[in-house]
């Protein structure tokens, strides 16, 4: 029989993921065990209420209401109980006493990062956080360890399993969005409050940690551009599926450079937007996520698997268990995160991209003409235009047009849907996307 070490881990919080770690931390002890080096003691489950019902069934004697006792007195600690405080507080407590620290706490990371990472630098601990983006899927290691030699470009995903769910009913059910959020609240992708995933404030959260691991930056969450899915709809997804399109909620991320000066800068952004049906992420149903990374020497990386849900969220947090429990048998300070380029981070309006706009416009001579004069006022080239008499007997006298456009600088397009809205010859502009992963 081989003796090993004991190692005390905290855990705080007992949800959905909180549970289910606690539970695959006690099945499987033995086994993780032989793979650190030493024994993985669940030290107690910091909660609330003590008596409250749970899913999973776990030892009554391992709650307790007393987080701080139990953070002193342990190893580890795996903060699982979400939102800024009391969980900011208690992982301060936790590193400051020289334990290491997991977290799943995407808000808390994007609000205040850098606080916490210059702490566990300080005192030589370590903050580990693979769960707090797209779950069960390893993105954030490659990005911080196997692609650390090389040079990131561009970060691009479905990082939201609760919208791409929506969208994706949307596209191939031909469901309303109302009908597929619905859905979606029914088999417990949405939660009853859906304004963080609906919104995109979900999406921006993850993309400032991805951002800031891709780039070595600092992102803070107010300099992402948002965008959620309230305003996509029906009609929009089905135009875009006849162009050979679908509708994504995408997180971007990516390095760019001045064309005349080179200087670098990064762009994080979140939207919805049209992505050719021939791209990998088109292929990303239900409420998967992936991520697809752009690097100069790896290539084109896409990473895919399940991005919520409390058993796979806690196969995440168990890998950074691992990580960390191999790290005390070892010995020697933690591995600082540092945010050393210190890259400006621009607007969205200094991005370029493409747009495919829909306008409906009087069904008479010239019309074109004149939506031409506007897009050349403003320096933006279009690229395929459809133009289509209307069906509709309410709007008899008008036609539809549909412009896709080359690539122009974002605050160009913005500038050209705001002068065509204003045209006499525009009755409505119905839908603006732009067309991402070309």
């Amino acid at each position: 029989m081989i003796e090993y070490r004991n190692l005390r881990v905290a855990l705080l919080g007992a949800g959905s993921v909180g549970s289910q770690t606690a539970r695959l931390l006690l099945e499987h002890a033995d086994e993780l065990a032989s793979r650190v080096g030493a024994k993985l003691e669940l030290a107690g489950i910091a909660v609330r209420n003590t008596s409250a019902k749970r899913d999973v069934e776990l030892p009554a004697e391992l709650y307790t209401t007393d987080a701080e006792a139990l953070i002193t007195s342990s190893d580890i600690v795996i903060e699982l109980m979400g939102g800024i405080e009391p969980a900011k507080s208690y992982i301060i407590q936790a590193l400051t006493s020289g334990a290491d620290v997991i977290t799943a706490n995407k808000a808390l990371l994007a609000e205040h990062g850098d606080e916490l990472f210059e702490i566990a630098d300080q005192v030589g601990a370590q903050l580990y956080y693979e769960a707090s983006v797209a779950a069960a899927i390893p993105i954030l290691r490659p990005l911080r360890e196997s692609l650390a030699g090389d040079r990131i470009n561009r970060v691009m995903g479905i990082v939201n399993g609760s919208t791409n769910y929506i969208l994706d009913r949307m596209d191939r059910f031909g469901d309303s969005a109302e009908d597929a959020a619905a859905v979606a609240l029914e088999l417990g992708f949405l939660e009853a409050d859906p304004t963080l995933d609906v919104e995109g404030y979900d999406a921006a959260q993850k993309v400032t940690i991805l951002a800031s691991l891709a780039f070595h930056t600092s992102v803070p969450v107010a300099s992402v551009h948002r965008e959620g899915i309230a305003s996509v709809t029906l009609e929009q997804v089905r135009a875009a599926r006849e162009a050979g399109y679908v509708i994504k909620l995408l997180a971007i991320a990516e390095r760019l450079a001045d064309p005349d000066t080179g200087v670098e800068s990064i762009s994080a952004r979140v939207y919805p937007a049209l992505i050719s049906r021939q791209h990998p992420l088109a292929t990303v149903h239900e409420g998967k996520n992936a991520v697809f990374v752009e690097a100069e020497a790896a290539g084109s990386l896409m990473f895919y698997g399940a991005g919520a849900g409390g058993v796979e969220t806690a196969s995440a947090v168990l890998g950074d268990l691992v990580s960390a429990a191999r790290r005390h048998v070892a010995g020697g300070p933690g591995v600082a995160q540092k945010a050393h380029a210190s890259l400006p981070i621009v607007p969205v309006g200094s991005i370029e991209t493409r747009y495919q706009f829909t306008l409906e416009v009087a069904d008479e001579p010239g019309v074109l003409a004149t939506v031409a004069t506007v897009l050349a006022s403003h320096r933006v080239s279009v690229e395929t235009v459809i133009q289509t008499a209307s069906t509709d007997t309410e709007a008899s006298g008008t036609a539809t047009l549909v412009i896709g456009t080359h690539t122009a600088r974002e605050a160009s397009l913005s500038a050209t849907v705001t002068e065509l809205a204003n045209l006499g010859v525009v009755t409505a502009v119905k839908s603006v996307l732009r067309i991402e992963g070309i």
